[in-house]
């Protein structure tokens, strides 16, 4: 599957809060599906579709959204649930029991609720909370995709910065690699982000750390601005909160570019990689090291290595982390 996001402009006040009370619907059936297996565990994926047509009766609010994206919403729980059993019948860690969503961010269109325009520069959103129309801001790249592919789901996400919505391509992603014969094991850490074992180093550049006196500063800020036991709090609350999470937001996406550039580099430039396979959740339980662990990202480089090793069709290997440091 491809995924390619564009951010949705133009659109009014009203257009936006129309966009936020899906999202909230989403969320309370989402919910409302995880509550309805916790009082009736065994039940299956049908039986949750269903309860979508139960809930659209019941609640007004929840007719207005449309019949799709309420079993795209039943499709979270159900994921939440199915997760939950498999890790149960592995029997190792946390089984992480289904949780109720308290902060939704995004609500899933399948092939109906939406409609693109001909020359796919702006989208209309024909369900019942008649968000109407906005225009479509993004690159060449996706707008060549939505032109010649089919989209499979539409998903409106909100950000610190705005609304995005990603375009989902039933389209399995392959491109013709350039095979070197190089053959590369990656060690990672902190004092140097990876080392291979020819000793080439690469260094982080500390994203967190380079942006924490603008966090404090604003989360200062924040903290002024709230009022104890007021509901709701003031504008200049919100203000200053959203102003939070662009920083955030910035940091956030530093680090995605910056691992998928390395990702890239690295498997482009190697038939076959060798990287640890750290357990990053027990590693963050060290609280002297937990910031800088996080920093890092190293899940999200790996992840990436993985992506691009089937992208290129190239070996990526993850290995145990014991004695790699001496012995990369």
């Amino acid at each position: 599957m491809i995924v390619r996001e564009a951010k949705l402009k133009n659109g009014t006040k009203e257009q936006y809060l129309a966009l936020d009370e899906a999202i909230r619907t989403a969320q309370f059936i989402r919910n409302k599906a995880v509550r309805f297996w916790m009082d009736n565990q065994g039940v299956s994926k049908a039986v949750l579709y269903a309860l979508c047509k139960d809930l659209a009766k019941e609640f007004p609010f929840a007719k207005k959204l449309n019949s799709a994206a309420r079993q795209a919403s039943a499709e979270r729980a159900w994921a939440a649930i199915s997760s939950f059993y498999s890790r149960c019948k592995k029997g190792a860690g946390k089984k992480g029991y289904p949780k109720f969503k308290k902060y939704c961010r995004s609500v899933e269109y399948k092939v109906s609720g939406w409609k693109l325009s001909d020359d796919c520069k702006s989208i209309t959103f024909t369900d019942g909370f008649e968000a109407g129309t906005f225009s479509i801001f993004c690159n060449n790249e996706t707008q060549e995709d939505l032109h010649r592919l089919k989209i499979n789901r539409v998903r409106v996400v909100r950000r610190a910065d705005g609304y995005y919505a990603q375009f989902c391509f039933d389209v399995d992603r392959k491109e013709k690699g350039e095979y070197t014969g190089n053959v590369v094991g990656l060690d990672l850490g902190l004092k140097f982000f990876t080392k291979d074992q020819n000793d080439n180093a690469v260094i982080y550049p500390q994203f967190l750390r380079k942006s924490e006196k603008r966090l404090k500063k604003a989360q200062r800020r924040l903290s002024k601005k709230f009022v104890k036991g007021a509901k709701p709090q003031s504008k200049n609350y919100h203000k200053q909160r959203k102003r939070l999470g662009k920083i955030h937001l910035k940091i956030q996406r530093q680090r995605k570019d910056w691992a998928i550039k390395q990702a890239r580099y690295v498997v482009h430039s190697n038939d076959v990689v060798v990287y640890e396979d750290l357990k990053i959740a027990n590693m963050v339980k060290n609280h002297c090291l937990a910031k800088s662990i996080s920093d890092a990202s190293w899940y999200q480089f790996t992840q990436w290595l993985d992506y691009y090793g089937k992208i290129w069709d190239k070996a990526v290997v993850a290995v145990s982390p014991n004695y790699t440091s001496q012995d990369c």
